[in-house]
Formats: structure tokens, sequence, C-alpha cells
């Protein structure tokens, strides 16, 4: 375990915000970590905050408490039955090396969520997702530390109510749970995902076929989309996708088609799906700065620091950017990101 104080935290955001914490306690093992909430508890009403590879929040100002970060590591099979394996994976493990673990060792279903930044233990509590797919599609269960008891906790599949971006991590159990481990039910079967309509037309595009597509190649292809999309976080901040899309009512999306009819829509379960993206495009936004802080010329639904911005600078690009999409369509825009 390694304690520090007053512990700067660029290194720990990827929007890479100067911002200072009282303490930063990394651990190692699921017996450290409920050692340390026991300890927190007792030193109780400070708040502690417990953080990945901050790949999705921004920091507002510096944190007057403790800020806890995992290095529990480790990937191991611990079942395989007919054509499908589980795999018991350390929160504190890289997501997109995960990725390439599976896929190197014939563990099929996240090839279309490779180069999502971040760790393992972010993908159960955001239900990260890309191109079709879900984390929470493959998850089987989560284990972690009750944080207000240190006991070890056991969430099954159903009980982590995951929807669109959404899990109970994020209601009920925020800051009352800590994740050290999720077990995902891979296949050994190759069976890609391509139903996503926006990957469909790339690799019409690139004139790929779908039946000659390797689980690697199909890897590479979504790694090629996203660097040729989205900034590198270790060259310029920004926490990927900033904004949710909006889902609308069948009447909203059908007004919005009378005046722009080529404005791409996907059916959702309570509703129609927008891509933000294009919202925040044709309010004139991409590409866009508003001090240090600006809009991705490559891809709108990115908010990124090109140099010394603070959180609040981010803060207000996404008050403006969301203000001008109410104003010409009518849709709130709902932050991904976690402010902090």
């Amino acid at each position: 375990m390694e304690t520090y104080t007053d512990y700067l935290l660029t290194a720990h955001n990827t929007f890479h915000i100067a911002a200072r914490c009282r303490r930063f306690i990394a651990y190692s093992s699921a017996t450290e970590l409920s050692q340390v909430l026991q300890d927190l508890n007792a030193e109780a009403p400070l708040p502690w905050l417990h953080i990945g590879e901050g790949s999705n929040l921004l920091f507002t100002h510096d944190y007057p408490g403790t800020v806890l970060h995992s290095k529990i590591l480790g990937v191991e099979e611990v079942e395989r039955y007919g054509d499908e394996v589980v795999l018991r994976v350390g929160a504190g493990e890289n997501w997109d090396r995960l990725v390439a673990f599976c896929v190197e060792r014939g563990y099929h279903g996240l090839e279309n969520l490779s180069l999502i930044p971040g760790e393992v233990g972010a993908s159960a509590v955001q239900n990260i997702g890309a191109y079709g797919s879900e984390a929470g599609q493959f998850i089987r269960q989560v284990e972690g530390i009750d944080a207000a008891t240190g006991q070890p906790r056991v969430l099954q599949h159903d009980d982590c109510r995951y929807a669109y971006r959404d899990s109970v991590f994020k209601h009920e159990l925020r800051g009352r749970f800590v994740v050290t481990h999720v077990c995902y039910k891979l296949s050994l079967r190759f069976q890609p995902n391509l139903s996503y309509g926006a990957l469909q037309r790339e690799m019409a595009a690139r004139r790929l076929e779908a039946h000659r597509l390797t689980p690697q190649a199909l890897r590479e292809f979504v790694v090629d989309i996203r660097r040729a999309k989205l900034p590198d976080p270790a060259e310029l901040g920004s926490a990927g996708s900033f904004f949710m899309n909006p889902v609308v009512d069948r009447s909203v999306c059908e007004r919005l088609l009378v005046d722009y009819p080529d404005m791409p829509h996907y059916e959702a379960p309570n509703g129609y799906k927008i891509p933000a993206a294009w919202l925040i495009e044709h309010s004139g936004w991409k590409g866009r700065r508003l001090g240090p802080a600006g809009v991705y010329d490559r891809q709108a639904l990115v908010l990124v620091n090109y140099g010394g911005a603070t959180g609040a600078d981010i803060v207000r690009l996404s008050q403006a950017v969301s203000a001008d999409v109410l104003g010409k369509f009518g849709i709130s825009l709902q932050p991904e990101v976690n402010f902090i």
C-alpha cells in the first residue's frame, strides 16, 4: 500500500487538470482496501473518492479528502463450459490491455470495446460502450467491498441493473461499494458484432467483408476508427465522450425530422436516440474554442484541454455547448463525465 499527502492528480485524470488532494492511497488487495475503508470510516466526516485512470471525471477544484486508487491486478480463467468462459479480472487492470489479452487468447466478445480508456473497475461502474456493445452484456458478477462495513460483497449481473451508460453503482451504491474484481462471461466462438450502423458504413468504405473478419482484424479496425476520430489523452487532455446521446420521445424525433430530414436517429427502448455529436456540430460548436478549452475538430462529442485549462474552463464550455443545443433543438444534453 502506498500513501501520499498533498498529492498532485494531473497524472490521474485524462483531462490533465492540475488538482490536488489531501491524501492519496493506492492499495493492492481487497484486504488492504477493507482496512483502508474501515480507517476512513473512523475519520468521518472527511470525504473520500475512488478513481481509476480518471478517464470519466473532471476535477473542478482541489479535493479536500482522500483519493483511493486500485492496484489490484490479475486475469484468471475461473470457469469453462461449452463455448463459454468466465474470466475474473482485477479492478486495477487497464481495460484495453484486457481486450488485447482476450483477443490473443481466443476469448471473444469485447472486440468492439477496444481502445476505450480506463480500468476494469470503471467498466463495471460506467457500463462503458461503443459500436453496439456494452461491458454490461458480458459482466457475470462484480466483487467488491462494502464501504460502510469493510466487508466483501458480490453482486450478480441482474443486481447491477445495467442500462445505457448506467448501473446501480452510479445510484444506490454510489460511494457505498468499491469494485475489486469483475467477472466477464465471454465466448470461445468468434461472432463479430457488426450491428452498429457507423461500423457497417466504415466497413463498406474500406471494402471489408464480414465473413473475412478475424478477431484481431476487428479489434484493429475499431482501434483505427477511434484513433482517427478521438484525441490521444496522453497528448491532448480529454475524457472521451463528454455527453450522453439523448433519448427523446417519438413526437420530438418526428418534429425534428421535419426540419432536419437527414438527422441520424436510432430506435431505443424508450424512444429514439439522437447522436449528441450531430446536435453539437449542427449547433456550430465543432472545432470551436472557449479560452484554453474547446470542442475537438474531429469529433464534436469530445471536449478537450488545449493546455492549461482548469476544471472551471471545461465546465464553462460544456454549459455553453448545452445551452446552444437546447436553444436550437429543444434537447437537453447530460454529461457522461462526473464533475468532482
